[in-house]
């Protein structure tokens, strides 16, 4: 019996890897969180000083750092980055702004990409993503589009920052959402799109628990569990 696969994608803020991680654990599936993959890459180009938009320079960078994916004695995904531990780095504003400009890189996709198809090869994966359904795993046996208003996205990204000590006003939160959402619903390169067979599952209006339930309802209908 292969490996059972569910992709998650959704735009920035929609809570896919609060949600995707729980659903994961309940599951007792790996669970893949993507962007922080990309975030890593954007936190690598910022550090060597490269625009986002310099396609050589950016490309010629994946060839000189190294970026792994582990789960720590916590059991979440860590980030490394040429051995460094970047979790908590890579959720930085900036490295968000910089993760989008150069995810729209066909060659960065591409490199990319071998890294979440392996993992999907090798286990039960929930992987989260932009593109997750649609590119990296088209054949995934459970795809949900994730998503709520930008509203109700910035203010949640608000709150983790704030916890998190970082100190940013809502009003900015929101413009940098709504950016966001623009750039990867327009971007060449594998646009951020609900796949057509995905589910749809809207959590403006809801909270985290009634949010998780339903994601777990149709992983675990999808799956046959």
């Amino acid at each position: 019996m292969g490996f059972k696969s569910v992709a998650i994608d959704g735009p920035s803020g929609a809570g896919k890897s609060t949600l995707a991680r729980q659903v994961a654990q309940a599951m007792g599936y790996l669970y893949v969180d993507t962007g922080a993959i990309y975030r890593t890459l954007g936190l690598a180009v910022l550090r060597a000083g490269i625009a986002p938009e310099d396609t050589v320079g950016v490309v010629d960078l994946l060839g000189r750092i190294s970026i792994d994916l582990g789960h720590g004695d916590d059991g979440l995904q860590h980030m490394y980055l040429d051995g460094e531990d970047v979790s908590s780095a890579i959720r930085e504003p900036e490295v968000s702004k910089c993760a989008s400009g150069v995810s729209a890189i066909p060659a960065v996709r591409a490199f990319l990409m071998d890294m979440q198809r392996n993992l999907a090869r090798r286990q039960n994966v929930i992987m989260d993503g932009r593109d997750i359904g649609t590119v990296v795993l088209p054949d995934a046996d459970v795809k949900i589009f994730l998503t709520a208003s930008p509203e109700a996205r910035a203010r949640r990204r608000w709150d983790e920052l704030h916890a998190r000590g970082t100190k940013v006003d809502y009003e900015t939160v929101l413009r940098d959402i709504v950016a966001r959402d623009e750039r990867d619903i327009h971007r060449d390169t594998a646009p951020l799109r609900q796949a057509e067979d995905a589910v749809a599952v809207d959590t403006t209006d809801i909270g985290l628990e009634e949010s998780f339930q339903r994601l777990l309802n149709v992983v675990q209908k999808g799956v046959g569990a």
